[in-house]
């Protein structure tokens, strides 16, 4: 199961030396193309918003401001391979969430991702393989092992809504993507 959540896709957030966080994605980027990583690293992002700012003269000024300075944010899947392209490149110090020592790095939870891609005008392209009606097997959570049938969907959200057998009543239960798994 752990090697299975290793492989996943997600976003982390990359350390980069003060005010070098242009310079540290645009090695990035380059690094992936060299190094073939395109199928593991697939997007590296500076979250930044836009604000307007009053001239003296009444003009207004648009100012692009770096909503969390030192930090990337990487889409990835994690690999050896992945993840030492990225902690190596020139710019980057580290991995936030990685206690070093060739620890892999913690993935940011799409409740955190979620906002600050909205922040910064992108969506988080959501796939599933499940559709309402479908049974699916809860692998997390108080009902951990239980079958549960799809009752509604919130892509946006992330969150699924279930039908569980609890005390021979069809129960709705409200879970994450990732606590359930299509029975195939």
């Amino acid at each position: 199961m752990a090697a299975d959540f290793e492989n996943m896709r997600a976003w982390y957030v990359v350390q980069t030396y003060s005010g070098m966080e242009y310079a540290a994605k645009r090695n990035l980027d380059r690094r992936i193309v060299s190094m073939n990583m395109e199928n593991y690293i697939f997007q590296v992002l500076i979250p930044e918003e836009k604000r307007y700012e009053k001239k003296k003269n009444g003009e207004l000024k648009e100012i692009v401001e770096r909503i969390y300075p030192g930090y990337l944010f990487v889409d990835m899947i994690v690999t050896d391979d992945s993840w030492w392209v990225v902690r190596n490149t020139p710019m980057v110090s580290g991995f936030l969430g990685s206690s070093g020592g060739g620890a892999k790095p913690v993935p940011l939870p799409n409740d955190e991702i979620i906002p600050i891609l909205k922040q910064c005008g992108l969506k988080l392209e959501i796939q599933v393989d499940f559709k309402v009606g479908d049974v699916v097997n809860v692998v997390s959570g108080t009902f951990a092992g239980q079958e549960a049938t799809v009752e509604s969907l919130d892509v946006e959200k992330q969150i699924v809504t279930v039908l569980v057998d609890f005390f021979g009543r069809q129960t709705p239960q409200e879970l994450r993507f990732d606590e359930i798994e299509v029975i195939k």
